[in-house]
């Protein structure tokens, strides 16, 4: 059946439904000001859907009823950025703030752009904690919308930032062909709230924190999903907007002409002071704000004076984040015991009633040791102010004393070691107590543990709950005794799963038999990292690697001769001889050597790189590089005075992602907003690393 064209009128009466709609949009999510209730909105609605079901081939992509989500999607497209979505360095005080602010004026007078006694004009606004991501309009429409990805590559997430309602389908005003806006869409807090009560009433999942709410909601394959949640995007820069390029805040007042929505609390600082006061008034107010921040972004305003600052690697030199402390929550001390590490250091911990904390459920604390627990006063029962120090390890702050009840119990620290049994000695003049039993089977494990891990011999397989029963057992008192392990008595150890428990068996035993037998060739130094000599670090072990190729040669070598080499002060060089002149310690080394531990040579070690601005970069490495192996690089990172963790953190600055990079690194990067490079970009990055320290 051939279906009637529409009528003029109805054409009409569509256009005048969407721009009604778009204008109460507008009102309701970017201004917070609605002049209609929720039950006329819905009419207006409602009419144009039926109209558009009536006339389907009247309906564009940019309608109001295309934000309701189309059917799922089985992937998400990669769509590249026209310009990388850089990330911003971070720093911490007021002291890295102002030398940031120093080295961006210096260059700028150097160059001649700015006189000594003139501003420098400095954008400020919150630091969204959401989801990154690209708008792209052509025409006045929107078109498409990626995440940010690794800062060069996102995903095409279109349908999804379709259905948010504070992103204009349409633009209000007249803008150039192509238009890229970049921002954050963001959960906020009282949504969150409102999200995770529903969830739960439903028998769903719960999310960590509205960030988590936001990208996992953002990132979902079906958009009726994501319309469902209560997402909000804040735009902070625009590109393509080449008749407003004087000034980035111009700019910015020309978005919220064309319909976006805007921080409320943005403002415009002439010198450091203001900035400093803008960044203690948003510390005051971060909890009271409606979205959450994790600190202030600072920008140049002003354009001209930005292209000649330029970036360094993959971060604009105009523009820094001034992050705000780690976050902080209260609990309850469950209880205090005492753990007892590989070097033989008893640290006191609290057991903790679990709380979220950043986003992570925090069930144990560090007390650091006895003179802290005391002055701290920490008391099992006690309500502790905890926060992940560093947005890593979780610490107890502070104790809330005016909430004790008088049944709270003082904790006595051991004078004995909790793991062997044996008196614990403290070193005038140092915070720690030491079991100083090199047979205790806490060390043992801790020892047996490190010296398997992958920056050491990595024998894989290797972990946690076999070793502790190979020592429990009585089969491994040392490092040489894993060599002589057999497959079978791996294949005897038990494993639990559930409830139940099971034998390796002769498969797994094999496996890691195996592993062993390939860690006798692995590179001298991962020898000396394993070995665990106090004060030595992976570089520090690469450092003797390259001086002494026989590790033999240190069972006689004086401190003098060790002081000499890179890094190595008269402390480093006693804990080296220290460790190596002790009879039981050569001992364990003739019996890895009788098993057929056998390093390759090692080359030289390659010189220092002076002044690099790797210096106090860390990086994270993950999959294969064609052009040098992962220890390589882990060299070339840390001759530049840089340094390479296993883990992605807050505190990364890059992760390198060669062929097949592991998944939870990646993600591990989206989370901490850390930028992915790629092995060209690192090879530029070493490069220019050279360049400069010449």
């Amino acid at each position: 059946m051939n279906r009637r064209p529409p009528s003029p009128d109805v054409e009409a009466r569509i256009q005048q439904l969407r721009r009604e709609i778009r204008e109460h949009d507008h009102r309701y999510y970017v201004l917070d000001a609605p002049i209609i209730s929720d039950a006329a909105y819905d009419k207006l609605l409602r009419e144009l859907q039926d109209l558009e079901r009536a006339h389907p081939e009247l309906v564009t992509p940019d309608s109001p009823t295309q934000r309701v989500g189309a059917a799922p999607s089985e992937a998400f497209r990669r769509v590249p950025h026209r310009v990388p979505m850089l990330s911003l360095a971070n720093v911490f005080d007021e002291e890295e703030a102002a030398n940031w602010y120093r080295g961006i004026r210096k260059r700028l007078e150097d160059e001649g752009i700015l006189a000594p006694d003139q501003p420098i004009p400095l954008y400020c606004e919150p630091k969204f904690d959401g989801l990154a991501v690209e708008l792209v309009y052509e025409d006045g429409r929107f078109v498409s919308g990626s995440t940010r990805g690794d800062g060069e590559v996102g995903e095409d997430v279109t349908p999804n930032l379709r259905t948010i309602r504070s992103i204009p389908l349409e633009l209000r005003a007249e803008a150039p062909g192509r238009l890229e806006v970049r921002g954050e869409v963001v959960m906020h807090k009282s949504d969150f709230a409102a999200l995770n009560r529903r969830q739960e009433e439903a028998g769903d999942r719960t999310f960590a924190n509205p960030r988590n709410a936001a990208a996992g909601s953002l990132r979902q394959l079906d958009p009726r999903i994501t319309a469902s949640r209560p997402l909000v995007f804040y735009a902070y820069e625009v590109l393509g907007a080449d008749a407003h390029r004087n000034r980035h805040s111009a700019r910015l007042e020309w978005l919220s002409q064309l319909g976006f929505r805007l921080s409320p609390d943005r403002r415009i600082a002439h010198e450091m002071e203001e900035v400093y006061e803008y960044w203690r008034w948003m510390l005051e107010r971060r909890f009271d704000l409606p979205y959450l921040v994790d600190g202030i972004v600072v920008k140049v305003d002003d354009d001209r004076l930005r292209e000649v600052l330029g970036q360094v690697a993959r971060s604009p030199r105009w523009a820094i984040a001034c992050k705000f402390p780690p976050e902080e929550e209260i609990t309850t001390v469950r209880d205090i015991g005492v753990q007892v590490g590989r070097t033989g250091t008893l640290t006191p911990v609290a057991f903790l009633e679990p709380v979220h904390v950043g986003g992570v459920v925090v069930s144990r604390a560090t007390l650091h040791n006895e003179d802290e627990l005391r002055r701290k006063d920490v008391r099992i029962g006690d309500r502790v102010v905890v926060r992940r120090a560093g947005d890593v390890i979780p610490e107890v702050v502070s104790v809330i004393k005016e909430t004790r009840t008088g049944e709270e119990v003082e904790f006595h620290f051991p004078r004995h070691c909790p793991s062997c049994g044996t008196e614990v000695f403290r070193e005038e003049g140092k915070a720690a107590w030491v079991c100083q039993n090199a047979s205790c089977p806490a060390q043992i494990e801790g020892r047996l543990l490190h010296f398997a891990s992958r920056g050491a011999m990595d024998i894989r397989g290797l972990g946690e709950e076999m070793v502790g029963q190979l020592v429990e057992r009585d089969i491994v008192r040392d490092f040489a005794d894993l060599y002589e392990l057999t497959a079978e008595q791996i294949a005897d150890l038990d494993r639990v799963v559930g409830e139940k428990r099971y034998k390796v068996g002769i498969k797994v035993g094999r496996k890691v038999a195996d592993e062993i037998e390939k860690s006798k060739t692995r590179p001298l130094h991962r020898l000396y990292t394993a070995l665990g000599i106090r004060l030595v670090s992976e570089a520090m072990a690469r450092e003797l690697a390259s001086r002494f190729p026989k590790i033999e040669e240190l069972f006689h070598t004086p401190p003098e001769a060790i002081e000499g080499i890179p890094g190595f002060g008269a402390v480093r060089a006693r804990a080296v001889t220290d460790f190596f002149h002790k009879p039981e310690n050569q001992e364990v080394i003739e019996r890895l050597l009788a098993a057929g531990v056998r390093p390759p040579a090692e080359a030289p070690a390659l010189p220092r790189v002076e002044g690099s601005f790797l210096a106090g970069k860390a990086f994270v490495l993950t999959g294969e590089l064609s052009s040098m192996t992962r220890d390589r690089a882990k060299a070339e990172i840390e001759r530049r005075g840089g340094r390479v963790t296993g883990s992605v953190s807050g505190k990364t600055d890059f992760v390198v992602a060669g062929r097949e990079p592991g998944s939870n690194k990646i993600a591990g990067a989206q989370k901490h907003g850390v930028p992915v490079i790629d092995e060209e970009t690192f090879m530029e990055m070493l490069a220019e690393g050279e360049e400069e320290s010449e």
